[in-house]
């Protein structure tokens, strides 16, 4: 009875404290819940849009003619394959097509255009219900990339501008494409009737084939890889394999995840310091009690029990109620998992996962109050708390004396020496300040260094005005010969680099032939950022991109074996670099290629300074029809834009939740220190010190436990903030993120935002000491 006594008066007592516990456990339960629930989404999504797809093991694309029947010869014949088709798309440029009335074409898209008609054996084009698509003549069903971009809605517009005619189609669908869903992947199927396949067909002459393969055994896919690339089968173009779908549509979402279980691991870790500094606070205030109850025979554990229970209850609901709220937020964390890959059905083990994630939560606080409450096993350690001892020194207060500070008011230097005296138990608000900073500063940081031009960086890619892309077309080595002195003899540019991707053979570690892309060409004119080493100056040298180096266990000066021309040649490798492209599995080198196993052709350039980037791309679009012409930063919205999207939800949402963690965390610390405070704001009233004065010197601590923490949230953001975002981004080939700092609203605005926050947090939160007499003050 004398134990609910307790309970009681201790929830009525600190009911501001309890608030505020309560709200941050349940705020990182939220979090944990849906972000696990992201992820399951995610995985469960993904296998559902592919087994309904029923999407191909090993896919190589291919420009140009193919015999159909040496293919289905080959893949009969070959034991790993269980079925495969050859699925032809009709290509065009950009520039013939027009979304509804819209005046201006697609020319400057970087995505690679591509009609198709539904496939009859695997590889479905799915509507937004992840269910077979069918269109009638007339109608048009579009990838999600350009209603999500363009705004589209069912019964707008396309427009396509043929040889002799324009021919209109009726959005009636938007379709979802487990091969080219993402915005990374720079191709798009747009699917139509096969009476109006025909007649497209009449007015586009290019074709690109996919080649696609479902294989008995899907473990085998690296060994199926090995002996396509050695039959002579058509090759001009990348391939692909199901796991690199997989990893390309993931990658939005499950960065998205990553950083919503980062922020929940922030907010537990400021839930953990609020509960500790509660507890510390309650078992001081109820000394006397522990004491009567030690007295009469209540043993050490049972006391523990009884201030257990209360913070196990305490956990326990917040807990259960943020995995509650999840539930309501889940469309909000999944909103573009729902868009792009659609929702499936889940069992119950997977329902049952958030859950256990709630509860996890639950545990981790029942394990910090066992830990927090054994500090204090005897009286003689609450007796020494009781009488103040809050780890001040006689040092420090012989040092910090008014006359060798040189602080002129009164007010501001009683204000600084209290939070020199009483730091152990201030550090508490500082450490939350501190995570408020980086809640706040490293998504931030992130989104401007995504959104920057340098983030090109990340891509393999060295910084250029335009990007010219050549795709397999007719006559394309004499196509790029021309572009090539074209552009030399146009006086408008500075400088040009061109490049070409081929395909070379390589033998692994066990001594297999496996294929490996390579780009070749002077990479000293616009170079990359190399994780290590350098750009490769002879033709026995090359660069790996980093997830390439670690998958083959390679650094620098280590060796790798080519065939060059039909010659084996070992290379020494001279560079690692960052590639978030094409699987981020990339390579660069100077060796000479083959004609025959060219991929894709590129050209960067620079303009000279005055020249118009936009009119220069416009005059190169026409020019070079149909290259794909497109500025940097262009080229980087159209790639990264869903990412993008979802990074500025996040961050909005965590600036929300930094500046809402400093007003609660703020409100509460400054309510219990001046309940512990009344005492000594009576007798400092006594002694003749107005409000005015006293609530400047609770200000002036605020400010600065929050400069301090402002100061460290900044140091960590750009230094293991960094190594943090990286982290999460090497799984995608960018191991060294540097983030892109705008100065202005990293060191003023933001600052100035927390500044503001708690300043006025702490101008309200001080306003009770007015409604205290002198005497309740004592007498408390």
């Amino acid at each position: 009875m004398f134990a609910v006594k307790i309970l009681k008066k201790d929830f009525l007592r600190k009911k501001s404290a309890t608030i505020v516990v309560f709200a941050f456990i349940m705020l990182s339960a939220l979090l944990v819940s849906g972000g696990s629930n992201l992820i399951v989404e995610l995985i469960n999504s993904l296998n559902t849009l592919f087994e309904k797809a029923d999407t191909p093991h090993f896919v190589q694309m291919h420009a140009g003619e193919i015999n159909l029947a040496e293919i289905d010869r080959w893949a009969e014949s070959n034991t790993l394959v269980q079925k495969h088709q050859s699925v032809e798309m009709i290509t065009m440029d950009g520039s013939s097509m027009f979304f509804g009335e819209n005046s201006v074409s697609e020319e400057n898209s970087i995505m690679d255009i591509s009609f198709v008609k539904q496939n009859s054996s695997f590889d479905f084009l799915l509507d937004l219900n992840n269910n077979l698509l069918n269109v009638l003549p007339g109608n048009i069903a579009v990838p999600i990339y350009y209603m999500q971009q363009k705004n589209l809605k069912i019964g707008d517009t396309i427009r396509i501008k043929g040889d002799s005619s324009d021919i209109t189609f009726v959005i009636s669908a938007f379709s979802r494409d487990a091969q080219m869903n993402p915005a990374i992947v720079h191709s798009k199927r747009f699917l139509i009737n096969e009476s109006d396949y025909v007649l497209i067909g009449k007015h586009f002459q290019g074709r690109e084939y996919l080649i696609e393969f479902i294989l008995n055994d899907i473990e085998k896919i690296n060994e199926f890889s090995e002996t396509y690339s050695s039959s002579g089968l058509p090759s001009k173009g990348p391939a692909v394999d199901y796991n690199l779908f997989k990893v390309l549509n993931a990658l939005t979402d499950s960065i998205a995840a990553g950083v919503i279980i980062i922020l929940s691991s922030l907010l537990m870790i400021i839930a953990l310091l609020c509960l500790r500094f509660t507890i510390i606070i309650t078992i001081e205030e109820d000394s006397r009690e522990i004491g009567v109850m030690k007295a009469i025979g209540v043993s050490k554990g049972e006391i523990r029990k009884i201030y257990l229970s209360r913070y196990m209850l305490t956990g326990a609901l917040a807990s259960m109620l943020g995995y509650l709220a999840s539930l309501f937020f889940n469309q909000f964390f999944s909103s573009n998992i729902m868009l792009y890959i659609g929702n499936a059905p889940k069992s119950p083990l997977q329902q049952s996962i958030p859950a256990i994630s709630a509860f996890i939560i639950f545990l981790i606080v029942t394990l910090s109050c066992v830990i927090i409450l054994r500090r204090f096993n005897s009286i003689t350690a609450i007796e020494a708390l009781r009488q103040g001892n809050t780890g001040g020194s006689f040092k420090a207060e012989k040092l910090f004396r008014l006359k060798k500070t040189g602080i002129s008011n009164v007010n501001i230097f009683l204000g600084a020496r209290d939070l020199l005296l009483r730091f152990r138990m201030f550090g508490l608000l500082c450490f939350v300040f501190f995570f408020c900073s980086c809640f706040i500063i490293i998504p931030v940081h992130f989104l401007n260094t995504i959104n920057s031009p340098a983030f090109i960086a990340y891509m393999g890619i060295g910084r250029s005005d335009i990007r010219i892309d050549l795709r397999q077309s007719d006559n394309i080595a004499e196509r790029f010969s021309s572009m090539i002195s074209r552009i030399s003899d146009d006086n408008d540019v500075h400088r040009f680099s061109p490049l070409v991707t081929s395909r070379f053979i390589m033998i692994n570690g066990d001594g297999a032939e496996e294929s490996i892309n390579i780009e070749t060409g002077d990479f000293s004119i616009f170079p990359l950022d190399y994780l290590k080493g350098r750009a490769p100056e002879k033709e026995n040298e090359i660069t790996l991109s980093f997830l390439n180096s670690r998958e083959m266990d390679k650094s620098i000066d280590d060796k790798i074996r080519l065939f060059v021309n039909g010659v084996e040649k070992e290379m020494t490798i001279c560079g690692i670099y960052q590639d978030v492209t094409n699987g981020g599995r990339t390579a660069k080198g100077l060796m000479p290629y083959n004609r025959k196993s060219v991929l894709w052709y590129t050209l960067s350039l620079d303009l000279k300074p005055g020249i118009s980037i936009e009119n220069k791309v416009h005059e190169y679009s026409e020019s070079f029809h149909p290259a794909r012409v497109t500025d940097l930063g262009s080229y980087l919205k159209q790639t990264l834009g869903s990412t993008i999207n979802q990074l500025k939800k996040v961050t909005i949402a965590a600036s929300a939740v930094g500046l809402f963690v400093s007003v609660l965390i703020t409100s509460l610390f400054l309510k219990m220190l001046i309940t512990r405070d009344s005492s000594q704001i009576a007798i400092m009233k006594s002694l003749g010190f107005s409000i005015h004065n006293i609530r400047i010197q609770y200000l002036t601590r605020s400010l600065l436990l929050l400069i301090f923490g402002i100061t460290l949230g900044t140091i960590f953001a750009n230094t293991l903030g960094e190594s943090m975002v990286s982290l999460l981004w090497s799984f995608m080939g960018a191991s060294q993120i540097r983030f892109v700092i705008n100065p202005l609203q990293a060191y003023v605005f933001l600052p100035l935002i927390l500044m503001l926050t708690v300043s006025i947090t702490t101008i309200i939160s001080i306003t009770g000491i007015n409604d205290t007499s002198i005497i309740e003050m004592i007498t408390e």
